[in-house]
């Protein structure tokens, strides 16, 4: 793999001091190592190790210079083919997201901190997945920043055992202890109370040494005067060394008796805690948010609370005046580094989440409406799961359709949008396409085509959308398929997207549906009801099509007809539909001398299609019963008339097509232009009778 971590600057710290520990790691492991930064004092040891360094201004908070940063680093990843972006801290994770869009690296954050919840933190939860070094920074971007817990991957710090493996002298029965506090010149590392807990501490130890180690962030030196000049007020002036930013960290510590981490806000770590653990000095640390995680209390270190300058004193004279307890303390410590802590265990779980990052994809499939296309996607839904395996594929859908996919064994949840009535209005669409982002969806497949759907594709923030680009907000899809008019069947014309992805169109890919068992059940019961047992041929009839397209319904009469003659021969026929379909079924039956089961409004989708599988064949005009026909494998009589049999006749085996060739047909239209009907009235009921008998022969094959 080709590596590229981001950071804000090389100088001395945890952040940085891991980073370079990493960059060597991945060398030495046969990964390309690239790190790019603003520069530092650590840079000289990267290029000393033969790791390239790039040398940006991914520190600014400069919308402008981040601007500019966003062009270099996606020509930096292009031209050294990077494939992983790491990036660790925010800035350099918005400039990380916004370069890596339109090259194939993919982005993941390491969440170093224990950030306040705003827009400008929001980037560190972006990436499908994100490295937290403590439980507690786990929690935190859980449950403030609404992420995934399985986006999240716990992997402690690490610590070099072989940089802190320095010789510490005997200083048993010694008189001047030295006490050191590590970290960058900040309030929130508690300096000022560390300081006065030493004055008490002094009061016990008059030869103490207490050396304070880092320096103030530039533009905020005045704070380190601050702490001078508590230092001269408490009296410690004789026992404080100020000395800055060092490189000799690991000696400093192996000449210390104590360390003091004395922070007052959650730390996501705690990195110099393993440092002194590991040179074999004992620690003394406020609770603090992974600190709790590195020290057990009592065995490994001593806890006190934040802001307590009573109890670090008390802590710090413990571990002073009992030198077997500081032993016994920094053993246990050293062997819990050796367990947990080594940058081999830290290095190896990264680029294990590397590589599951890379064979990992969340593919979203978009396809709202209607409930008759819905079933049509099964087949590409199929084809999907078969070009990724390891992928997790969620389709949206419709609260009306919903019930199509919840067995379906291609996808790993079913996302339900109310399109009708609760996410309808423009509130309630954002905060649902909020919901969307979440998901961290590499690729959406668009098979609705639409505003809406093309919208909403572009708020998930995938890297890549494929779809039709169209009239209809089409410029939101990134990877646009051609054809968008083309005269093809409905499952052929989907492949047009879906080869943007490498799947090619398999003649023999058929619909799929997968009944439940109560579905199943209840479908029997009804049949049961119209004394329809199993040994008795069954015809099913699709009374209508839908209320917007009622040019596509097959004549009442000329159904009542095909009901009588269908008695003559002993088949018995059952009536399907939907409430609203309940006045045409009052007509059909003072038209109709013999007795069809009416199931019309008493059946859900699954009971439906479990109806229809029953059925030896099923007659229905253009209309998602004919779907769930060819999806439970019934042959069929298709009956076409507004609509074109070449571009909606669902894949099937066993069918045959009933459609004239008319000047006006097809035409598109919900109610007929010239008021005749005569593309549907033109089918007669002996001609479709005449189809069924020909599926209903055991030897028939389908044909148009």
């Amino acid at each position: 793999m080709r590596i590229l971590q981001i950071l804000p600057e090389l100088n001395v710290g945890g952040v940085e001091t891991g980073t370079v520990d990493f960059a060597k790691y991945l060398k030495d492991h046969g990964h390309g190592s690239i790190v790019v930064s603003n520069g530092g004092g650590l840079v000289k040891e990267l290029l000393d190790y033969d790791i390239r360094h790039y040398e940006l201004p991914v520190h600014k908070k400069n919308i402008f210079t981040a601007w500019k940063c966003i062009e270099k680093l996606r020509d930096i990843i292009l031209t050294e083919k990077i494939e992983i972006v790491h990036a660790r801290s925010r800035v350099p994770a918005w400039i990380s997201y916004f370069a890596c869009r339109r090259t194939p690296a993919q982005l993941i954050t390491t969440c170093h901190g224990h950030y306040s919840v705003s827009f400008y933190s929001k980037v560190m939860a972006f990436p499908k997945l994100i490295i937290v070094p403590s439980k507690v920074i786990g929690r935190h971007m859980i449950e403030r920043f609404h992420v995934s817990p399985e986006s999240v991957r716990h992997i402690p710090r690490s610590v070099d055992l072989e940089r802190f493996q320095v010789h510490r002298q005997d200083r048993s029965g010694s008189a001047h202890f030295v006490v050191t506090i590590v970290g960058r010149l900040s309030p929130i590392k508690g300096h000022v109370y560390f300081l006065k807990a030493m004055s008490k501490v002094v009061r016990s130890m008059p030869y103490l040494k207490i050396r304070i180690v880092g320096d103030a962030s530039p533009g905020k030196e005045s704070y380190k005067q601050e702490l001078v000049v508590l230092t001269r007020h408490l009296g410690l002036s004789e026992h404080v060394e100020f000395l800055g930013n060092r490189r000799d960290v690991p000696q400093i510590l192996a000449d210390s008796d104590v360390l003091v981490l004395a922070s007052v806000v959650p730390e996501a770590f705690g990195r110099v805690v393993l440092e002194a653990q590991a040179t074999g000095v004992p620690v003394v640390a406020t609770k603090v948010g992974g600190v709790v995680e590195i020290i057990d209390d009592e065995k490994t270190g001593l806890l006190v609370l934040p802001r307590d300058t009573d109890g670090m004193a008390q802590a710090v004279l413990r571990l002073l005046n009992d030198r077997k307890l500081a032993r016994e303390i920094s053993f246990a410590a050293r062997k819990k580094i050796e367990d947990c802590y080594t940058l081999e265990h830290m290095a190896s779980q990264t680029v294990a989440v590397y590589e599951e990052l890379l064979a990992h994809q969340n593919i979203l499939v978009i396809k709202l409406s209607a409930i008759g296309d819905v079933v049509l996607i099964t087949a590409s839904l199929k084809a999907l799961r078969k070009k990724f395996p390891q992928a997790r594929i969620c389709c949206l859908v419709g609260d009306d359709s919903k019930a199509i996919l919840q067995k379906c064994p291609y996808i790993d949840e079913l996302i339900v949008m109310d399109v009708k009535e609760r996410d309808k209005d423009f509130w309630a669409f954002l905060k649902f396409s909020r919901k969307l982002t979440r998901y961290r969806f590499d690729k959406v497949v668009d098979f609705q085509n639409n505003r809406r759907s093309h919208l909403l594709a572009f708020l998930c923030f995938a890297r890549n959308v494929y779809g039709f680009r169209n009239k209809k907000f089409g410029f939101f899809v990134s990877d646009p398929a051609d054809g968008l008019n083309a005269d093809l069947p409905p499952v052929e014309h989907q492949f047009q997207i879906l080869k943007l992805l490498g799947i090619a169109y398999d003649p023999n890919l058929l619909l799929e549906l997968h009944i439940s068992d109560p579905a199943r059940k209840k479908a029997q019961a009804l049949l049961d009801s119209e004394w329809i047992n199993d040994s008795m041929p069954l015809v099913g009839i699709n009374i209508a099509a839908s209320d917007k397209w009622k040019s596509k319904n097959w004549p009442v009469e000329h159904i009542a007809k095909l009901c009588d003659l269908l008695a003559v021969r002993n088949i018995r026929v059952v009536i399907t539909g939907t409430d609203k379909d309940r006045p045409l079924v009052t007509e059909l039956l003072k038209l109709t001398r013999s007795k069809p089961a009416i199931l019309v409004g008493k059946t859900s989708l699954m009971e439906l299609a479990s109806v229809i599988k029953r059925c030896q064949v099923y007659v229905s005009p253009d209309s998602c019963p004919l779907h769930l026909a060819a999806s439970v494998r019934t042959p069929f009589v298709a009956l076409f008339g507004p609509t074109s049999s070449r571009r909606h006749l669902p894949p099937s085996r066993r069918y045959i097509v009933l459609e004239r060739s008319l000047s006006c047909a097809p035409c598109y239209s919900g109610t007929c232009k010239i008021f005749t009907h005569v593309c549907m009235k033109d089918i007669s009921a002996e001609e479709v009778l005449a189809a069924v008998d020909r599926l209903m022969e055991p030897a028939s094959g389908g044909g148009t």
